[in-house]
This record gives structure tokens, C-alpha cells and sequence, in this order.
């Protein structure tokens, strides 16, 4: 079992006792400069001597001291109404001390909460609380403003800076965070491919194994039914057995893909809005029965904007359902990559039928490159399928420029000869 290392010092801290700490020293240090220490000749217009002297202005000190408090154990659960709550208890701080004004130190404390906000809430909200504060910081100098001349320096504008600050460095962490979770989702969702892939080739191998059974006891059996019959009906119950599992597997394997791809609904109709932002129209990338409907592929990608050439060659036949399916995906996604990624404004598609495997190509002009990190096939969806029905696959560069696409795929052997067999008795 692999163990986490732990979070550094500084990180494992919560935000509401970097809050509270920070309020706190800044709330504390004027009250024992300027109440408990002995007078000094230096004094402070912010922080009067007498400025706690009436018994109203000690309850509403401890009153701040309560609502910031508040906020900052609730800053991690609800983190708006914490926020709220450590604004609202340094007003009251101001009033306290008979301020109409807000000490630079004293806002340090709401600085970091907004960063926290920022980094932990979606921006509108965050810039929201952030503009209400600001408006808060609006009301003193216009207070001053009301109540007579005021020749000091403002320090509104350093407060407001700080405030600005803080909710940058929140937003950018905030953004960190996102991309973060991002990278993982997408290896995780490369992770549950690796493995879907890995369970379909466990299941091809098997469902090979039982169909070699299948075939060798239905075949013996023909052979013995009338000499031996107990042992043909022996053989028989092995290919019942055999095929029953096989099916049994299959609709489990089935069953398990179906509902990945459910749950994986959300994420394909974000790729998709992505696949028509870049040009690709939405029918172009929906199943298919086979390369029966290549050509309304390619009409599909030229309406967007990239014209599809399709060439066919040598003479078609009916092919093996899981032979048509894999060459329409191929040119499926190879034309996919053109549009998203060449920056060509053509392609041309080439469907060889020879006797013994069917040949694909696809080939641009562009200067971009392949998919081949991107989310869905890819190239090594593309090599996968190549793979799996004993095929061939490559793709790269072209030598005169632009991308090549090809891939061979084999065809079973009863399949051509079946074909001979028809254009004989033709």
C-alpha cells in the first residue's frame, strides 16, 4: 500500500487560524502599545489612550473579537457567511476605537480570509465579496468627506491594493487547483481505457479459445454421431457447455461497457462541443454501421469546411461485421485529427479491397500532427483496433509534408473464399 507523504507545516494550518492569528496580533498590538503599556511621548490619533476608556467601547471590542472568531472557525465550512462575519467584526473593531478609518494592519486579517474566498469559491462569487468589501472600505472617506475636511493621507488605497492583491494570489491557486483536478480526471480516464482495452483483448483471447472448442467438438461429433452416438452427445453437451460461458462472459463484458459509457456521457458532450468549436461537425463523430456510411462522413466534414476525397479501389464485397466497423472508425478519427489538428483544408480517404485484406489510407497536407495524447482513440485507439483483428498499422509524417494514415486489415479466410464461391456461381 503506498502512503501519501504528509502535507508541509505551513499547508496542514487551516485557513481560519492564519485568519485568526493574523486579525488577532493586528488587534491586540494597539491596545497593549497604547492602553497597557506607560505613556511614551509618541502618540497615535488611530489608537487615542482613552479610547477604550468607556465601558461601551471594551463590550463592542469584545464584540469584533467574537464575530471574527465566529469567521474564522466557520471560514473552512461556509465560507461566505465566515467571510462576512470577519468583515463585519472589523468595522466594528472602528468603532470600537472611534476610527473613521480603517488601519492598514487591521484589514491584513480580511485580506487573507478574501484570498481563502478566492481560492476556494467560484471567481463571480469571490469577486463579488470582494467588491462588497471594497464598497465597505468606499464609506469612510466619504464619512470623512461628510463630516468636515480631512488633510491626512487616505489609507484606503493601500488597503484596497492589499485587498486586490490577496484575491489574485486566491484566484490563481484557485486555477492551480482546477487544472490539477483536470490532469488527474484525465488520467483517470486514461487509466479506465488501459483497462477496458485490456479487458476486450482477455475476452478476445477467450472467446477464440471456446470457439476453437466449439469447433473441434461440433466437428467430432459429426464424424462419430452414427458409430458412437453417446460419445457425439458427450461432445455436443462440451460445445452447449463451451458456448454457454462464452455468451454468458460476453454479456457481462457488454453490459460493463455500456454503463462506463453512461457514465462517461457528460465528458463525451463536452469533447463534442469542443469537436464543432473547431470545426467538425457533430454527425461526423456519432456511431456508425460501417464504411457504407464513409460517404456521409465525408460529406459531413466538407459541409464543415474540409473537403474529403474518397477513393475506392478494387472490387467490394460484403466484409466481416468487425472488419467494417474498425476501418470506418480508422478513417473515422484519422479525418477527425485533420480537421482539429492539420490545418489543411482537404484530405484524401483510399478503400482498397484486395483478396486477402482490406487497405486503408488517409492523407493530408497540413503542417499540424495527430491526436495522439488527446482524449478519445487517438493513435493508439487507432493502432488498437489495427491490433486486435492481426492488423497493421502506421501513421506519421509524410516525407513531401502533411500526415499519412494507413492501416491493413486482415480478412478471414472463409470470407474471400466465400466470395470466390458466389462469383463462380454467378
Amino acid at each position: 500500500m503506498s502512503v501519501s507523504p504528509p502535507l508541509p507545516l505551513l499547508k496542514r494550518v487551516p485557513p481560519g487560524l492564519w485568519t485568526a492569528l493574523v486579525w488577532c496580533t493586528a488587534a491586540v498590538a494597539p491596545v497593549v502599545e497604547y492602553v497597557l503599556m506607560p505613556p511614551r511621548a509618541g502618540y497615535s490619533l488611530s489608537y487615542p489612550r482613552d479610547g477604550l476608556a468607556p465601558l461601551g467601547a471594551r463590550l463592542l471590542l469584545l464584540l469584533a473579537f467574537g464575530l471574527v472568531l465566529a469567521g474564522c472557525a466557520l471560514l473552512r465550512r461556509r465560507t461566505t457567511v465566515a467571510y462576512a462575519l470577519v468583515v463585519a467584526g472589523t468595522v466594528v473593531s472602528t468603532l470600537a476605537w472611534r476610527q473613521d478609518e480603517i488601519p492598514p494592519t487591521q484589514f491584513l486579517g480580511v485580506s487573507v480570509a478574501l484570498g481563502h474566498v478566492a481560492a476556494v469559491r467560484p471567481r463571480r462569487t469571490s469577486l463579488a465579496w470582494a467588491g462588497g468589501t471594497l464598497a465597505v472600505l468606499a464609506c469612510y472617506p466619504v464619512l470623512r468627506w461628510v463630516s468636515g475636511p480631512d488633510s491626512g493621507t487616505a489609507p484606503e488605497p493601500l488597503v484596497a491594493l492589499t485587498l486586490a492583491v490577496a484575491w489574485l494570489v486566491g484566484h490563481s491557486v484557485h486555477q492551480a487547483r482546477a487544472h490539477t483536478e483536470e490532469l488527474y480526471a484525465r488520467a483517470a480516464a486514461q487509466a479506465v481505457t488501459a483497462e477496458r482495452l485490456r479487458i476486450a483483448r482477455e475476452m478476445h483471447d477467450t472467446v477464440a479459445h471456446s470457439i476453437g472448442i466449439i469447433a473441434l467438438q461440433a466437428g467430432a461429433a459429426a464424424r462419430i454421431v452414427d458409430t458412437r452416438p453417446d460419445a457425439a452427445k458427450e461432445a455436443m453437451r462440451t460445445v452447449e457447455r463451451t458456448g454457454r460461458e462464452t455468451l454468458s462472459g460476453l454479456r457481462r463484458l457488454l453490459g460493463a461497457l455500456r454503463q462506463a459509457d453512461q457514465d462517461r456521457d457528460q465528458g463525451q458532450d463536452q469533447e463534442r462541443d469542443r469537436a464543432r468549436r473547431s470545426g467538425a461537425d457533430g454527425s461526423a463523430l456519432r456511431p456508425a454501421a460501417g464504411l457504407a456510411d464513409l460517404e456521409r462522413l465525408a460529406a459531413a466534414t466538407t459541409a464543415a469546411g474540409v473537403r474529403v476525397d474518397v477513393r475506392w479501389r478494387g472490387t467490394s464485397r460484403p466484409l466481416p461485421a468487425e472488419v467494417d466497423l474498425a476501418a470506418f472508425r480508422i478513417v473515422q478519427e484519422a479525418v477527425t485529427n485533420v480537421v482539429r489538428h492539420s490545418g489543411a483544408g482537404s484530405c484524401r480517404v483510399s478503400v482498397e479491397h484486395r483478396r486477402d485484406e482490406l487497405a486503408v489510407e488517409v492523407r493530408d497536407r497540413g503542417s499540424g500532427g495527430a491526436a495522439g495524447t488527446e482524449t478519445g482513440y487517438g493513435l493508439a485507439g487507432m493502432r488498437e483496433r489495427a491490433a486486435l483483428l492481426g492488423g497493421d498499422f502506421r501513421a506519421g509524417p509524410c516525407p513531401g509534408g502533411g500526415f499519412l494514415v494507413t492501416a491493413r486489415l486482415p480478412l478471414p479466410a472463409d470470407a474471400h473464399t466465400e466470395t470466390e464461391t458466389r462469383t463462380t456461381a454467378g
